[in-house]
């Protein structure tokens, strides 16, 4: 039952994270030539990690992410059964949001989708890495420390939205693959989606070795 809980916890998460996040995207079709949806869009992002790390945090550890959950798992805070059932629970928390918001907004151009830059791969992908290891680097920091339980939800949603400044023009924004693979599923394109999946668990991985070596003693 714990581990059931934590799972749902963690598709809870994703689904309020594509369904509010993904939504608000879609809405004011951010990008470096609208003005203040380019704020908006980051901003929602960082407010729906804020919210959920201070509701389900205490449960799962909110990681809502399969790139902090591989991060974790790279680290040694989590073993490879819940991995796998984070990482499932998180695709399919994904898929529930972009299908509700599908619902509500009927139309596939709005779920907030990502696009690779200029059509890049490479490029996207490079991006998106670097994007990633930068968000799960601040995660991996301040988490570390028992001490910074009070403040790490706000410390994540602001780096989140960081990440989402630079990264909004470039690619939409992914550094998660339950956040991309549900609306490019349910919009029915999955081109290119391939550098939305691997790039952020790149992302996460390096962060999680760089993180390591950081954190030497010696």
């Amino acid at each position: 039952m714990k581990d059931f809980k934590k799972y749902l916890a963690e598709f809870i998460g994703t689904f309020v994270l594509v369904l509010f996040a993904c939504g608000v995207a879609g809405q004011t079709c951010s990008g470096p030539k609208e003005g203040a949806g380019y704020l908006i869009t980051a901003l929602a992002f960082g407010l729906v990690i804020v919210a959920m790390a201070y509701s389900i945090g205490n449960v799962s550890g909110c990681h809502i992410n399969p790139a902090v959950s591989i991060a974790m798992l790279v680290r040694g805070k989590m073993n490879v059964k819940d991995f796998c059932g984070y990482v499932a629970a998180q695709f399919l928390g994904g898929i529930a949001g972009a299908g509700v918001l599908q619902l509500i907004v009927k139309d596939p151009t709005k779920l907030g989708t990502n696009a690779l830059y200029n059509g890049d791969a490479m490029i996207s992908f490079v991006i998106e890495a670097i994007l990633t290891c930068v968000f799960v680097l601040a995660i991996l920091g301040v988490t570390s420390k028992q001490e910074n339980s009070s403040v790490a939800g706000l410390v994540i949603g602001g780096a989140l939205v960081l990440v989402h400044l630079l990264g909004i023009s470039f690619t939409g924004t992914s550094v998660n693959p339950a956040r991309s693979f549900g609306p490019a599923l349910i919009a029915g394109d999955l081109s290119g989606i391939w550098v939305f999946l691997l790039a952020p668990l790149a992302g996460g991985v390096v962060a999680a070795l760089l993180y390591g070596f950081l954190d030497k003693k010696e």
